[in-house]
């Protein structure tokens, strides 16, 4: 994978800790340049690695990012990974509409901001692969996750219809949606709960960061070109 790789760039956001920070060291042995932003900055010491310390909520700050990554002489910008993304699992009736502001800032406007700003440069390049994270909370229809799933509803509804708009770019445009994972954003969620979703899914148990980089990797190929507007669920429903 190292030939295919090497003179490639891919952005990872969320790329701090947990998932993203998974995904970055992976990327990193296969052989790509890699860009991790986040709000606070990563142990990380590795010639292909530049980070940004971004908030994924000012767009200043996200377009400032991507004027520099458009100005260096690193690899071509290959790959957008959106994996930014934050939860507050609540019932609706007691969720305050500053937290609902915030969740789908980060979630879907943190998501559409980057994809909008890689794809102006990965047209330039005729190829690119933006992959966008949802949940199973979408079709499983969770109770206390209303908001957290509507703005992940909202990213594949964006997904699929900008994959169109890209297309003939040579840009594709595909969606991951993870089952439980033991990372912080679920910390707080009861077992009980957990167990339940789990037991919901066709496969039962919980994913692992390398069934996310299974998925990852499949949408970076430079053969899944005919891939597009998808979504995978981990897990099975």
């Amino acid at each position: 994978m190292k030939k295919e790789t090497k003179n490639k760039s891919v952005i990872v956001t969320g790329a701090s800790k947990g998932i993203g920070k998974y995904i970055v060291e992976q990327l990193l042995s296969s052989g790509y340049f890699v860009y991790g932003c986040a709000r606070s900055n990563i142990d990380l010491n590795h010639k292909n690695y530049l980070h940004h310390q971004v908030d994924i909520t000012n767009e200043r700050e996200i377009v400032d990012m991507f004027k520099s990554i458009r100005n260096d002489s690193n690899p071509p910008l290959y790959g957008m990974i959106n994996n930014a993304g934050i939860a507050s699992m609540n019932h609706c009736m007691l969720m305050p509409s500053k937290t609902v502001k915030n969740i789908f800032e980060v979630n879907f406007n943190g998501t559409f901001i980057c994809s909008r700003e890689a794809s102006k440069i990965m047209k330039n390049y005729k190829v690119g692969r933006i992959i966008n994270f949802s949940t199973i909370a979408v079709p499983m229809f969770l109770d206390g996750e209303s908001v957290y799933a509507a703005s992940k509803s909202a990213i594949e509804t964006f997904s699929k219809s900008f994959a169109k708009e890209v297309s003939r770019f040579g840009i594709t445009v595909n969606i991951i949606g993870p089952n439980p994972i033991k990372t912080d954003l679920i910390k707080n969620v009861k077992n009980e709960k957990l167990e339940n979703i789990i037991q919901q899914q066709t496969i039962k148990r919980f994913g692992t960061f390398e069934d996310i980089m299974n998925v990852v990797n499949f949408y970076l190929d430079k053969n899944s070109d005919m891939i597009t507007g998808q979504k995978i669920y981990l897990g099975g429903l």
